[in-house]
């Protein structure tokens, strides 16, 4: 009597874990219809709030994940949460291409995950889902996409300055509310080692520096801004935007002195105030106001080297960026067009190679070769003349990516 006692017992005990099981697996099922999908990459759109009068962005999936690192699962266990490495860029017009092959040379070198936040025109959006959708086997990054937005009652002055969209990066503080730190650049940069490199400088930030940028130039005699510049400017040449690391988080906080009222105004208030004052001074529309501020608050900004901020003003008219001359190129802006002209082929070579680049690790590695052949068809050029060192951060990297064993990366 006692064993069939024992077999019924055992049997409810078995049917009972079944039905746990069961129900574990519906909610998991539940929870991925829901969430999105775990390493996709994830769309969504960004909207100014009405109360408010500032930028907050809406992501979906993976992204909305980013934003809020860390939580606990089904079970009450701890996550422990992926630090993921947040990049912005702004694509109007016919940057597409440009756009994808600066993406694609993160990913190519990084090594923590990456969160891209594309701000592009509402005609790009699908063409970049569907890129980036075909990329999603990497599982390396997510991406939102958003609209391009100002705020309603200067839309229209903001979108004109200097180039169509270009001034939304002075927004993105304002609308990436719950991201901490970004790595700005433009769409024709292209990164020669790991965006982990430039994104680690935040450590190195004091309490006071809020972002950092590269000088506009090193060379005094052939600087713009101190030679014609009708607006206040950061040092003794100026500083580039086309890079530009940011705590947010600081920036938000921040009350900025300025030029146009002894109180100190945050972020969301001294844009417009700002472009009232300087519009018709200035040249390089939002790279001009961040001058300025920069200017009234010089200890808030971290200056990295030119090797992070690479452009033709470093050698069309001889070299004079010494740190690349030393350590090569880190970050590559191929600013005035030269990825499209043939006015510096040393810079559309790295381009084209880039871009026609496929992820796999053979590919990549057989990248290099070819490559030197065309940079040493451009040494008619300034910039050519010294096309080692276009290649020399770019071959470590490729060494230190995909030479060594899997279980080293």
């Amino acid at each position: 009597m006692r064993r069939y006692l024992r077999i019924v017992v055992l049997c409810l005990a078995c049917g009972f874990c079944s039905l746990l099981y069961a129900f574990s697996q519906l909610a998991v099922s539940l929870d991925e219809g829901e969430g999105g999908g775990g390493g996709k990459p994830q769309a969504g759109v960004a909207s100014w709030i009405a109360g408010g009068g500032r930028g907050a962005a809406r992501r979906a999936g993976g992204a909305a994940t980013a934003a809020h690192p860390g939580g606990s699962d089904r079970y009450g266990l701890k996550i422990q949460p992926v630090e993921r490495m947040h990049l912005a860029v702004v694509a109007c017009g016919e940057r597409l291409e440009e756009t994808i092959t600066m993406l694609k040379s993160a990913i190519i070198f990084s090594i923590k995950p990456l969160q891209f936040h594309i701000f592009a025109e509402d005609q790009l959006h699908n063409s970049f889902k569907g890129i980036l959708n075909s990329w999603s086997f990497l599982q390396t990054f997510n991406y939102s996409l958003y609209p391009i937005t100002f705020p309603s009652e200067n839309a229209v002055e903001w979108k004109k300055l200097f180039k169509p969209c270009a001034s939304q990066r002075l927004f993105l503080p304002l609308i990436l509310k719950e991201v901490d730190s970004l790595l700005y650049v433009d769409t024709d940069i292209l990164f020669l080692r790991p965006v982990d490199d430039i994104w680690s400088l935040l450590e190195k930030f004091n309490s006071t520096q809020i972002a950092a940028m590269a000088p506009e130039h090193e060379e005094p005699r052939i600087g713009w801004y101190n030679r014609f510049a009708r607006h206040p400017y950061y040092g003794k040449t100026g500083v580039n935007s086309g890079v530009m690391l940011m705590n947010m988080t600081r920036m938000r906080r921040k009350y900025f002195k300025n030029d146009m009222t002894a109180v100190r105004l945050q972020w969301g208030d001294i844009l417009m105030p700002l472009l009232r004052k300087y519009k018709l001074n200035i040249t390089w529309g939002d790279q001009d106001l961040l001058n300025i501020i920069f200017f009234h608050n010089p200890e808030s900004l971290f200056v990295f080297p030119c090797q992070w901020n690479y452009r033709p003003d470093h050698c069309i008219y001889g070299s004079n960026c010494q740190e690349a001359e030393e350590g090569g190129i880190f970050i590559l802006h191929g600013n005035r067009g030269v990825y499209h002209d043939d006015k510096q082929p040393a810079f559309r070579a790295i381009y084209e190679a880039l871009r026609n680049c496929s992820f796999e690790d053979d590919h990549i590695r057989s990248l290099l070769r070819p490559l030197e052949l065309e940079l040493q068809k451009t040494v008619h050029t300034y910039c050519g003349k010294i096309y080692k060192i276009f290649i020399k951060q770019l071959t470590k990297s490729i060494q230190d990516r995909y030479d060594r064993p899997l279980k080293e990366r």
